[in-house]
C-alpha cells in the first residue's frame, strides 16, 4: 500500500511475513526463491513458514477485533512458537533481551523473539490485519486511539465506506 510505514523494531519482520501473501491476487512471495531468501528460508522450510504466517495473520486479526476466518485449520500461534530456541541475554549496561539461541536463527525463533520484545514494550497489539476480507494485509496501527480498521484508508477504507453508502441508498 502507498501509505505503508513499516512497523517498528522486530514487528517489521512479522508484518513482512504476513504480507508475503497478496490475498486479493493469490500471489505468494514464499513461492519464489527471492521471496524465501528474504526470510532465510529453504524450499523445504516453506510449509512451516506458511503455517506460521497464517497463525500470525490470525493473531493480527484478533488484535483488530476480528474473528479468524471460518474453516481455517491454522494451529494457534503459541503452539507453533512453543519450541522456538530462545535465550535471555544481558548486555554490559544490564539490559536484558530475549534472543534466538542459535546462529543463524531460524524464522520461528526470530518471530518468537520479536513477539516477546513487542509484548514487553506494548507494541504487539498494534500489529493488526486489515478488516477487508479481500485484503487481510498486516499493518502497524499508529492511530492515537489504536482503533484503525484498514491497512489503507484510501483503498480498503474507501471501498468499505462506499459499500456502506451504496447499501444505505439502495
Amino acid at each position: 500500500m502507498n501509505e505503508r510505514v513499516a512497523a517498528p523494531g522486530g514487528l517489521a519482520l512479522l508484518e513482512d511475513l504476513v504480507n508475503t501473501l497478496d490475498v486479493e491476487t493469490g500471489s505468494d512471495a514464499l513461492g519464489t526463491a527471492e521471496g524465501r531468501a528474504a526470510f532465510g528460508l529453504a524450499e523445504e522450510d516453506v510449509p512451516d513458514a506458511l503455517l506460521l504466517r497464517e497463525a500470525l495473520r490470525t493473531a493480527c486479526l484478533a488484535h483488530a477485533g476480528h474473528r479468524p476466518p471460518d474453516g481455517g485449520q491454522v494451529p494457534p500461534l503459541d503452539r507453533l512458537l512453543a519450541d522456538a530456541p530462545l535465550r535471555v541475554t544481558v548486555d554490559a549496561a544490564g539490559a536484558a533481551a530475549l534472543r534466538p539461541a542459535t546462529e543463524p536463527a531460524g524464522l520461528t525463533a526470530r518471530v518468537a523473539a520479536a513477539i516477546a520484545s513487542a509484548a514487553a514494550d506494548g507494541t504487539w497489539a498494534r500489529l493488526k490485519a486489515c478488516e477487508a476480507e479481500d485484503c487481510r494485509w498486516a499493518y502497524y496501527d499508529r492511530s492515537p486511539a489504536g482503533r484503525r480498521r484498514w491497512c489503507s484508508m484510501s483503498v480498503c477504507g474507501a471501498r468499505a465506506k462506499m459499500r456502506t453508502y451504496r447499501a444505505k441508498r439502495a
